[in-house]
C-alpha cells in the first residue's frame, strides 16, 4: 500500500450514516481514506410559520379585488391588534385571473374572476397559533395552506448538529484506518455543504369549518435539523 495507489470503495450503514472511499482517491498520488460524517438533532419547536390565503370569485375583476383586499386589510388589522410585529407579517401582491366556462365545440365563455393573495405569519409563541388561525379564519382568509414549525434557536442546533458530524468523520475515519492496520496522516481535502433545516409542512387544508383548534396538537412538534461533512485523510 505504500508504494501505489489504492482506489477503494467501502460503503455500509452504521447509525443511518455512510462511509465511502470515493473514486477520487484514484486521482492522487499517496494512500487516502475518504470518510462522510453526518448528524440529525431533533428539537422542540417553541415558533411556527403560517400560510393563509383568500380566494374570492366574482363577477368583475373589480369586485374580486375589493373583496380579497378586504379580508387581506381585516386580517392585518386583527393581527395588529393582537400586537403581531408588523416585521413578522409578509404579504403578497394580488392575483388576477379570468374564469371561463368551457363547453366543447363552443367558444369559451368568460363568466368571473378570480382574485388571491397570500399571508405568511411568523407566531413567536406556539401557544398563540389557534388564535391567530381563528382570526384568519373570521376575517376571510378562508384557506389554510401550510403550517411549518420552526425553533428561535435555530442557529445555535445547525451549529451543534455540524460539529457532531465533524466529529463523526473523525471518529470513523479512525475506527477504519485502524481496522486496516492503517495510521492517520492528516486532512488533505473537507467538502461541505450547508443543510437546511427540516422544518416540514403540518398542516395543508382549505378550511372552512369552525372551531377549528390546532395549536394544542403542535405543542410537543419538533424540528429535525441535520448536517454532513466529507472528508478527505492520508494515510500513513
Amino acid at each position: 500500500m505504500k508504494s501505489s495507489i489504492i482506489a477503494a470503495l467501502i460503503s455500509g450503514f452504521i447509525a443511518s450514516t455512510s462511509m465511502v472511499a470515493t473514486a477520487q482517491a484514484a486521482d492522487l498520488d499517496f494512500p487516502s481514506l475518504n470518510t462522510v460524517g453526518s448528524s440529525e438533532i431533533s428539537v422542540k419547536a417553541d415558533m411556527a410559520e403560517v400560510n393563509v390565503e383568500v380566494v374570492v370569485r366574482a363577477k368583475t375583476a373589480k369586485e374580486a379585488k375589493t373583496e380579497s383586499d378586504k379580508a387581506v386589510a381585516s386580517f392585518l388589522a386583527r393581527l395588529e391588534k393582537a400586537g403581531v410585529d408588523r416585521e413578522l407579517i409578509q404579504s403578497a401582491n394580488i392575483s388576477l385571473q379570468p374564469q371561463y366556462q368551457y363547453e366543447k365545440n363552443k367558444p369559451n365563455q368568460l363568466i368571473g374572476y378570480s382574485a388571491n393573495r397570500r399571508i405568511k405569519v411568523t407566531v413567536l409563541k406556539l401557544a398563540e397559533l389557534n388564535d391567530i388561525l381563528d382570526s384568519a379564519l373570521e376575517q376571510g382568509m378562508n384557506r389554510i395552506n401550510n403550517i411549518a414549525l420552526k425553533s428561535s434557536k435555530e442557529a445555535q442546533y445547525v451549529e451543534q448538529a455540524r460539529m457532531a458530524a465533524i466529529k463523526d468523520a473523525q471518529q470513523k475515519a479512525k475506527m477504519l484506518a485502524e481496522g486496516f492496520g492503517e495510521e492517520l496522516d492528516g486532512v488533505w481535502q473537507i467538502s461541505y455543504f450547508e443543510q437546511r433545516p427540516i422544518q416540514p409542512v403540518m398542516l395543508r387544508m382549505n378550511s372552512e369549518a369552525k372551531g377549528f383548534d390546532a395549536g394544542p396538537s403542535y405543542q410537543q412538534g419538533q424540528v429535525t435539523i441535520q448536517d454532513r461533512v466529507e472528508v478527505t485523510y492520508r494515510l500513513k
